[in-house]
């Protein structure tokens, strides 16, 4: 059986206990040997001598340094030896001694009862028989002994003997229990995040948990009230002392909240927590008591969600939130001047298109770097989202606002190096001041001021001027003129081949939308489609262009019979697809037009389906349920991923022409269409390249493996007069 080892607790009842044996020994010897010098015969009385000595011998068995030597197992087992030769000892004096059947029995019974604090049952049981054994050779000696007298001694120190066996177990069962405890809550603590510490009132620590290792590294013996006051860090030391100090002076039970620096074993700094409680006036503890947490990954995780709260992440810029907490301060004082610009890059679009995302990404951060060279500290200079950036100026004193313009221009046309090419990248600025004017109204004029910029041919800066809101006018003016054009009809649907690239046989057709406007001709959707998208003219609109493309459709499969398996492709706006009654105008078109619906393509980009994928496949299903079939317009300039491709009902992938354009000529933009089309043939998608314009696009296309394509090579979208003559005319094989 493992032999537990004593903690200090253990050590000192023990030692307790072997001092107040050795005195009752040192009694009990003593008065034996009064009582040989007192009632022996003379020649025997000489035993006295004997007697005392072994009394003052163990009476200075008291004085060692027994707290120390019982931490030791075999100094413990040793003695048990101790206790049983006292009984002998005592049974030999007994047999002697006239008085000895009297006073053996109380004298041994006192000597377990000793040994009851100390020892296990079985060696207390063991001490009583032997006791009893001794007895026996007692009364040997003394043969006229009450048989009375006898039979109740040793009843009482069978019963005493029982009992004591009884208390040294259930006591040893109860330091079994209580060793547990401690050694659970020993594991408790030191397993625990937090550092509990007792100080005295004098500062001195009076105890330690042991988790102060895995907190800060010091061991709990080395931790004093002197090495605390060293491991705080210097700036917050006179804190730490101002919160003790008003700790203990405070009322009793009180509690305290702290944050401080710590200085770990290993040099490093950790942030904690400290709650203090005044106990100095309960009477167990006399001490504050400190819970010591460490926040380091807290703290740091608040300064990681502060900086993404209110900075960009790409660029280390402040974000939009920031900005506009700055300019609302900014603005908010009185007869304060405040100046906003607002920098939008020339063509960035381009660059994302041609160069890819991460070209794209070092661009902004090198420009980033550029704007804030040419900031002053005070300046608050932003990154608001894209490629847009804006620049606050509080107290512009002498400065010109176009001066700082033109310079922040200057160092942004700076050539620079990108993905091994040398660009040169322009911006449009938009320059806003002025007094008592609010942070929202600064904005929207810079806004206005950099759009003119844009149209004054980009590369520009412009001053605000309250003319501007003249554009403002004129986007509602478009507005009301695409209302009267739904009213009288003024759109046209114009169709574009969609071609077999293997044999360029035209397969269908996709319908494209075109404004003929009374006063300014034909115009392409990029000058109306915004306007009518933000306005929500542009639900009516597709729902007309829908109803004129299934009509077409129709036609064109009455009365040419080189169409019988045209398809027609139309594409859904964001707002469109979001509207209710999407559904409902698809059945309806196809039902009025008597089209096959499976012979129609619905064609949505991949941004309109990330808004909410969810709702997004609910309604794509349900058009899925009336028999079109679903295309993922511009696939690749999103989030493409495998996940949604998955959740939703597509059929076809449209490779966006930004990846068309240098197929034939660039790697990247090779391995992309390749990748697109092997992943359409996995998932059992056709895939559709648009843009192409030239032949070896058209061959490079054709031999990765791409369906279909469409683009100015095939035919330009026209009208459906000229759609006719392209279905007649005859279409020779690729080789």
């Amino acid at each position: 059986m493992p032999v537990t080892p004593l903690d200090e607790h253990g050590a000192d009842f023990w030692a307790r206990q072997i001092r107040v044996g050795a005195l009752i020994a040192l009694l009990i010897t003593g008065l034996g040997a009064a009582e040989v010098a007192l009632t022996w015969a003379g020649d025997a009385r000489w035993w006295a001598v004997p007697l005392a000595v072994a009394g003052l011998a163990q009476g200075l068995v008291a004085a060692l340094p027994w707290r120390r030597w019982v931490r030791r197992p075999q100094v413990r087992a040793a003695l048990v030896l101790w206790w049983v030769l006292e009984i002998p000892a005592l049974a030999a004096l007994a047999y002697r001694d006239a008085d000895g059947a009297a006073f053996y029995l109380p004298c041994a019974l006192l000597i377990v009862i000793l040994a009851t604090a100390l020892f296990r049952a079985a060696v207390v049981t063991g001490l009583g028989l032997v006791s009893l054994a001794g007895y026996a050779v007692v009364l040997h000696g003394h043969p006229g002994t009450s048989v009375v007298l006898i039979v109740g001694m040793v009843s009482v120190m069978v019963c005493a003997v029982l009992i004591s066996g009884v208390i040294a177990r259930n006591r040893r069962r109860l330091d079994e229990r209580r060793r547990s405890a401690e050694r659970r809550t020993e594991a408790l603590l030191q397993n625990s995040p937090e550092v509990i510490i007792v100080l005295g009132r004098d500062g001195d620590v009076r105890y330690v948990t042991p988790s102060v290792r895995t907190v800060l590294g010091h061991e709990p013996a080395a931790v004093t009230g002197e090495l605390l006051g060293s491991l705080v860090h210097p700036d917050d030391l006179p804190g730490q002392r101002g919160w003790m100090t008003a700790l203990c002076s405070s009322a009793a039970g009180t509690t305290s909240q702290t944050e401080t620096r710590l200085r770990r074993a290993d040099g490093s700094w950790s942030v904690l927590e400290a709650i203090g409680t005044n106990c100095l006036d309960d009477p167990d503890l006399e001490a504050i008591v400190v819970s010591v947490r460490d926040i380091s990954a807290r703290k740091a995780l608040e300064e990681q969600l502060t900086r993404q709260a209110f900075s960009d992440p790409l660029t280390g810029l402040s974000n939009r939130a920031l900005f506009r907490d700055r300019l609302q301060h900014a603005t908010g004082r009185r007869d304060a001047h405040v100046t906003v610009l607002l920098i939008d890059l020339d063509n960035f679009k381009d660059v994302n298109d041609n160069l890819g995302h991460s070209a794209g990404d070092e661009l902004l951060t090198t420009l980033a770097a550029r704007l804030r060279e040419g900031v002053r500290p005070g300046d608050t200079l932003a990154r608001l989202g894209g490629d847009e950036f804006a620049l606050l100026i509080d107290d512009l004193d002498d400065r010109d606002p176009a001066a700082v313009a033109e310079r922040l221009l200057h160092e942004l046309r700076q050539p620079m190096s990108l993905a091994g090419r040398d660009i040169r990248c322009t911006a449009s600025v938009g320059v806003a001041g002025g007094r008592q004017l609010t942070g929202e109204e600064l904005l929207r004029n810079a806004d206005l001021a950099m759009y003119a910029a844009k149209r004054q041919g980009r590369n520009a800066y412009a001053l605000f001027d309250p003319e501007m809101y003249a554009s403002v006018v004129t986007e509602a003016q478009l507005r009301q003129e695409l209302e009267a054009a739904l009213a009288q009809e003024q759109f046209v649907v114009h169709y574009q081949p969609v071609v077999d690239l293997p044999t360029q046989r035209i397969t269908g057709v996709e319908a494209l939308v075109r404004w003929r406007h009374p006063e300014r001709g034909l115009l392409a959707p990029q000058h109306f489609i915004h306007t009518a998208e933000e306005s929500g003219l542009i639900v009516p609109l597709g729902r007309w262009v829908l109803r004129q493309a299934c009509e077409q459709l129709a036609r064109w499969q009455r009365e040419a019979p080189e169409a019988p398996d045209l398809k027609m492709s139309v594409n859904l706006s964001a707002r469109q697809f979001q509207h209710e009654g999407l559904v409902a105008d698809v059945r309806a078109a196809i039902a009025d037009a008597g089209v096959d619906a499976a012979r129609i393509t619905l064609e949505i980009t991949e941004s309109m389906l990330l808004q909410d994928i969810d709702s997004a496949a609910e309604t794509l299903h349900a058009l899925r349920r009336i028999g079109v079939r679903l295309a993922i317009d511009d696939f690749g300039t999103g989030y493409s991923s495998l996940n949604y491709l998955k959740r939703l009902p597509v059929d076809i992938l449209k490779i966006d022409r930004a990846f068309v354009t240098e197929v034939a000529t660039d790697a990247e933009d090779k391995a992309l269409v390749d990748a697109v089309v092997n992943l359409g043939q996995a998932l059992r998608l056709e895939t559709v390249a648009e843009g192409i314009e030239t032949d070896d696009q058209w061959e490079m296309l054709r031999r990765l493996g791409c369906d279909f394509g469409q683009g100015y090579l095939f035919g330009r979208p026209v009208e459906a007069e000229s759609i006719d003559a392209l279905l007649r005319a005859p279409v020779t094989e690729a080789a």
